[in-house]
């Protein structure tokens, strides 16, 4: 089972992942964050970079507890830039150091609740570092809400070039990949919202629905057709003792 809830830091997200008999790994699809996680069977600390393709987990489901960043906001926390870590997954000792990093996993570990000591963590690691750069959170909001990037980067104050190297650093990924990204998560909303995939692709900025499927395939690596029955299974009740995958 999934849950989450807002976390003391702005703009991020606590969660929690806790698989059920013969549930199977739930893709992780391109959302432009990075997440700080808690790997229940070892207690390791990891990493997720901004992916730019869905992700499956390896191994098989496992518990998990973990903070999910807003865009552009895991860099400074980390000290690492973001390009550095796209499409990976890295253990927090190799940014941290493994001495360290160890020291906290078994802090999280040894906690009641794994997750509100991760974020324990996080709210410790951000007093310590500058804040979100608000220039930077404008960007997102704007690519978020659709606006072209060129109108971005000009509204910023940035040229085409400084809003792409910035964008790297922040985001992982230059700002035009960045507007994709949440232009997906926009029409996928839309569609788990019941909107006909006509509907979903233009009130997310989409040319047409075939817009919108081939944006689908290449990001989140399935259909859309596919989506809205995973997520159709993952909302209906279950009896118990069973599990739904995605």
């Amino acid at each position: 089972m999934y849950e989450e809830r807002p976390a003391r830091l702005d703009g991020a997200v606590v969660w929690t992942l806790t698989p059920g008999a013969g549930s199977e790994p739930v893709p992780v699809l391109p959302d432009g964050c990075m997440d700080l996680l808690w790997r229940g069977c070892d207690g390791r600390l990891l990493v997720a970079g901004p992916d730019t393709v869905a992700y499956v987990p390896e191994g098989g489901a496992g518990r998990y507890a973990g903070i999910r960043f807003a865009p552009g906001d895991a860099p400074a926390l980390l000290g690492v830039p973001a390009s550095e870590l796209r499409d990976r997954r890295v253990e927090l000792g190799a940014l941290w150091g493994e001495a360290r990093a160890r020291r906290l996993g078994e802090r999280v570990a040894e906690a009641p609740d794994p997750a509100t000591a991760l974020e324990d963590l996080a709210v410790r690691r951000a007093a310590d570092v500058p804040p979100p750069d608000p220039l930077l959170r404008a960007v997102v909001r704007r690519l978020h809400a659709g606006r072209p990037v060129a109108e971005t980067a000009e509204l910023a104050g940035l040229g085409a070039r400084q809003l792409h190297r910035r964008s790297l650093d922040a985001f992982g990924y230059g700002p035009k990949t960045l507007a994709r990204i949440l232009r997906l998560q926009r029409a996928l909303a839309l569609v788990r919202a019941g909107l006909p995939y006509a509907e979903a692709a233009i009130g997310a900025g989409c040319a047409d629905q075939a817009h919108l499927a081939r944006e689908t395939r290449a990001l989140a690596g399935t259909t859309l057709s596919a989506y809205a029955s995973a997520w159709a299974k993952r909302e209906t009740p279950q009896p118990s003792g069973s599990s739904t995958t995605a």
